[in-house]
């Protein structure tokens, strides 16, 4: 499926569905960006009122520097190395490193901040890997830098009153990018650490904590530089683990000399690491063709330079440039609906008016054109004990990620019953796929035509899927794993049902856009 798939919330949706389907409207750049344009501005409304003590002409000078100096060097580099800029980066890394060092007119001070952004902006070509960034931008700019003398950074963000807009954008983009977990494992083992230390000078436990969390930059790191998907390992048990080790570097004090404990060389252990545990680099794809699914629904088929590694259930990232901005940016994610061991590589879109710049971008292509895909990742995957049962519910396209385990062979090895729900017959996507399953499909079909030949009717009285009709359906929902998938509103109520039914364990196919 297709995060782009963003309708609006049911009447009487809840809070979760509705933020859902207004986030859903920007990519995680644009929403990053959004957010981190907010906090400038807010910063510079606090100096202007004398809560911070920087001075309007230097914030600004600052400002427009950080901006100036990343955005620049992109558009410079990125026709050496042969690839299209991207702005929306350039931007972010800019207002990042105006967070990270102290603004000042003082001329070492200027170099340093302008040599971190120079190379911060070389480090997404130089320090990349097939054609893809291995360390966060910023923290490699800021971190270079300091080994200069020139100047160091401060993370001048983890200031108290920077908290009333800085906590808000910190929890809006971990909502939108299912990160919570992750930050509160990093949260839980660096404040812990610093508070422990705190403790044994003699500071009382609430001003310890306090400390730990306004006057360290934990939350800012956590916000924007450590869950950015870019540089996360693909599955969640690695992104936990790997939070909890850069929590434990960026708290622990240690002075090697030339390098000394810091959040971007804790950040840069972390990106390190991550890039081991997953395939990193970018992989051209070369389109092969498409075919229709459902009249508003299309295959494409890609031919990759490389093998995928993936696991069946996750999505690959594409980058897919176009010149006119829809403001959703030029990189989305979209299910891998094929097995890992074939040679071809597949996606299921959406593809009904209106169409978004990039979905034109692929309807546009022809045999032989080239695109990039920029990551796989995500955990909507199956239990390893092929005994647990399970239940995977669909709404419309939402079917796509089931279609990797169906083409895998995986399904037929385990106790699974697949809920597919379609607004009409002719709206069910891959049902030839599904009659050779080799499971239980239910399909629901909201109109009330009969399902496509071979495929069981899921039909209940109202019009409400809840957990009364699911429990009616499939009896023993208690005892399965579920999986939802579907746009972010059909998933919410979807979830809710399941637990309603009996469910103890619900999983969701979540899309960050990024």
């Amino acid at each position: 499926m297709s995060p782009i798939e963003t309708p609006k919330a049911p009447p009487g949706a809840s809070l979760g569905a509705r933020l859902d389907t207004a986030l859903g409207r920007f990519t995680m750049y644009r929403l990053v960006l959004l957010v981190l344009a907010v906090l400038a501005v807010y910063s510079l409304v606090l100096d202007a009122l004398g809560w911070l003590t920087f001075g309007i002409p230097e914030m600004l000078a600052h400002l427009v520097l950080c901006l100036g100096l990343t955005y620049a060097p992109n558009r410079a580099l990125a026709p050496l190395f042969r690839v299209r800029p991207h702005s929306e980066s350039s931007l972010i890394t800019g207002l990042l490193l105006y967070f990270l060092f102290w603004p000042s007119f003082a001329p070492l001070d200027v170099a340093g901040v302008a040599l971190a952004c120079v190379l911060a902006s070389a480090s997404k070509y130089a320090l990349a890997w097939r054609g893809r960034h291995i360390f966060n931008a910023a923290a490699a700019g800021a971190f270079v830098a300091g080994l200069t003398g020139l100047n160091i950074a401060t993370w001048w963000a983890a200031t108290p009153a920077m908290l009333w807009a800085l906590v808000p954008g910190v929890l809006l983009v971990l909502y939108r990018t299912r990160k919570f977990l992750m930050a509160s494992v990093f949260l839980v083992v660096a404040t812990a650490i610093i508070t422990s230390e705190l403790l044994q000078a003699g500071m009382s436990a609430g001003m310890a904590l306090w400390q730990s969390l306004a006057q360290r930059p934990l939350l800012f790191f956590v916000g924007f530089m450590l869950t950015e998907p870019l540089t996360l390992p693909p599955r969640r048990w690695q992104q936990l683990a790997l939070a909890a080790v850069v929590g434990v570097v960026f708290a622990v004090p240690y002075n090697f000399g030339f390098i000394a404990n810091s959040p971007e060389a804790a950040l840069l252990l972390g990106n390190a690491i991550a890039f081991l545990m997953g395939q990193r680099g970018r992989v051209t794809l070369r389109f092969t063709g498409t075919r229709p699914l459902t009249p508003s629904t299309t295959e494409f088929s890609f031919e990759p330079s490389r093998p995928v590694r993936f696991v069946p259930g996750q999505y690959m990232e594409l980058d897919l440039p176009h010149a006119k901005s829809d403001g959703k940016g030029r990189r989305r994610v979209f299910s891998l609906t094929g097995s890992p061991s074939e040679s071809l590589v597949k996606f299921g879109v959406r593809t009904a008016e209106p169409l978004s710049a990039a979905k034109k971008v692929l309807l546009s292509l022809n045999p032989g054109d080239e695109v990039t895909a920029t990551s796989v990742g995500g955990d909507f995957v199956l239990p390893r004990d092929p005994r647990k049962p399970v239940l995977l519910i669909a709404a419309g396209i939402g079917v796509t990620p089931y279609l990797s385990h169906v083409s895998s062979g995986g399904l037929r090895e385990r106790d699974a019953v697949l809920l597919l729900l379609a607004r009409s017959a002719d709206e069910v996507a891959y049902a030839d796929e599904l009659r050779a399953a080799g499971i239980r499909v239910l399909v629901r079909v909201a109109d009330g035509s009969a399902p496509p030949s071979g495929l069981a009717s899921a039909s209940w009285d109202g019009t409400r899927v809840d957990g009364e009709a699911i429990r009616a359906l499939v009896p023993d929902v208690a005892g399965r794993e579920v999986y939802v998938s579907g746009s972010p509103a059909s998933v919410a109520s979807l979830r809710r049902a399941a637990k309603q039914a009996g469910a103890a364990k619900v999983h969701v196919d979540s899309f960050s856009g990024y």
